[in-house]
């Protein structure tokens, strides 16, 4: 019999799925949406926190659903070379390709941009990075509880320290809102819908899932119902913050413009609306915190993908692993932090879909007898057009015209396609392809029981 736990544990334990999340890109994305949205702030953000928030929960609560050991295991019921190659690019993604350089960049941003001027930049960049993946490559070989104190300490005082600038923000906004900018004027929903992509949380749920599963476990819970109810109860304390923090940053954003003007990156609005309220001494201390939340962030992303991929090719040491993830984190941070948001589109606009079909199958999976060819074929689907779009949104972020093959394959998603053009192609099909294979499987199944009676 499962021991019951009181909600006492549930707050420890969302509070750490929180820490987990709560990272670089949960603090810029919404700042950088708040300013661009504009007095459409709120249509946007409901869509931000539909993939921002409501994703991830959906991952945490899969992994429990599943009753799967890992990721690569729950996509294996897809193939498991498909669940080898998936899980390998999820990890690269949330870790040494994009989200754990974004770190680094974030802190220096915040922390450091302020203080020095533009022409020294580039130089403080190296020696800022330098030291902060130096730390991050120190404690991930040699993990001590530091880290996890740390983390206990800072997750509750990031959460009162943002809550005390964002109260201040509502009582005494910096400036009206303005009008929206670009795609936010005509479709702020489903851009804000596509800019919680970047947070890259929804990846991370299904990596981080199984972290709250085991400690929900180590605590006395034991049966597959008891788990998924205990993970949906840590995984609501833990997006229930990420939600109220999103929403604030959010409003920061859209009140900062009058007061800032329009900025390239949300690292430099959180920046200038703390300069505006409490001067250069709230300045250090945003930054000194945002520093150790990204620091122990990089060191989370860099221990779980050493872990990952020494599991993978044994022969190559966890060490090594290590070494090599936070060296090429040391010169992808160096691009500077809007390149690394930029060149992260292609990849997410073909991985996310895929991930969140990967989780709606997860739920949907008993429908249809756990059948290895609705999980197949829906996947296939997907991956005609989120490949596709990926490619579609590189050529047109490095400014080339489309691959010959690909310019018509474009022009017939954009032509038959509900919501192509919002980044949402794959969605219907992706629906009608498991409806009708499902059905296949259900009648093909209701077929042998008939004959074999």
């Amino acid at each position: 019999m499962d021991k019951k736990l009181p909600f006492s544990s549930y707050l420890v334990i969302g509070v750490m799925l929180f820490a987990l999340f709560f990272g670089a890109g949960n603090l810029i994305f919404p700042a950088e949406l708040g300013q661009n949205a504009g007095s459409n702030v709120w249509l946007a953000i409901l869509g931000f926190l539909l993939t921002g928030v409501g994703l991830p929960l959906l991952g945490i609560l899969a992994m429990g659903y599943s009753g799967s050991r890992n990721l690569q295991e729950l996509a294996s019921r897809i193939h498991p070379v498909y669940a080898v190659i998936f899980t390998s690019l999820l990890y690269l993604t949330i870790g040494p390709f994009f989200a754990a350089p974004r770190t680094g960049a974030v802190a220096f941003d915040i922390a450091i941009t302020p203080f020095i001027g533009e022409s020294n930049v580039q130089i403080a960049s190296l020696i800022f990075t330098f030291i902060f993946f130096g730390i991050t490559l120190w404690l991930s070989l040699n993990p001590t509880k530091i880290v996890d104190r740390v983390g206990k300490i800072l997750s509750p005082g990031i959460i009162i320290l943002l809550l005390f600038l964002l109260a201040v923000v509502v009582l005494n906004p910096m400036s009206a809102i303005e009008s929206p900018q670009a795609a936010y004027g005509t479709g702020a929903f489903l851009t804000g819908f596509t800019e919680g992509y970047n947070t890259m949380d929804a990846l991370a749920s299904l990596v981080f899932g199984i972290i709250v599963i085991n400690a929900i476990r180590s605590m006395g819970v034991t049966s597959r119902k008891g788990i998924l109810a205990a993970t949906a109860k840590t995984g609501f304390v833990a997006t229930f913050f990420l939600a109220l923090i999103y929403v604030g940053i959010a409003y920061l954003g859209a009140t900062s413009v009058g007061e800032l003007g329009v900025l390239k990156t949300g690292g430099a609005v959180l920046s200038g609306a703390s300069m505006h309220y409490f001067g250069t001494i709230g300045l250090v201390l945003l930054g000194t915190v945002i520093i150790l939340a990204c620091l122990t962030t990089a060191i989370g992303l860099m221990t779980a993908c050493g872990e990952y991929f020494h599991t993978l090719m044994p022969k190559v040491s966890y060490k090594m692993f290590v070494t090599i993830f936070t060296t090429f984190c040391f010169v992808v941070a160096n691009f500077g932090l809007a390149n690394i948001i930029s060149y992260s589109i292609p990849l997410l606009m073909f991985i996310y879909p895929l991930a969140i079909v990967l989780m709606l199958l997860t739920f949907t999976s008993s429908l249809f007898q756990h059948s290895r060819f609705v999980y197949v074929s829906a996947t296939i689907v997907t991956f005609m057009i989120s490949s596709v779009d990926g490619l579609k949104t590189f050529c047109e972020l490095m400014e080339v015209e489309y691959y010959e093959w690909l310019a018509p394959i474009i022009k017939f998603y954009e032509q038959t396609l509900p919501f192509y053009s919002d980044g949402l192609g794959w969605l219907l099909p992706v629906l009608v392809t498991v409806i009708t294979t499902g059905v296949i499987v259900r009648a093909k199944q209701m077929v042998t029981v008939h004959a074999s009676s």
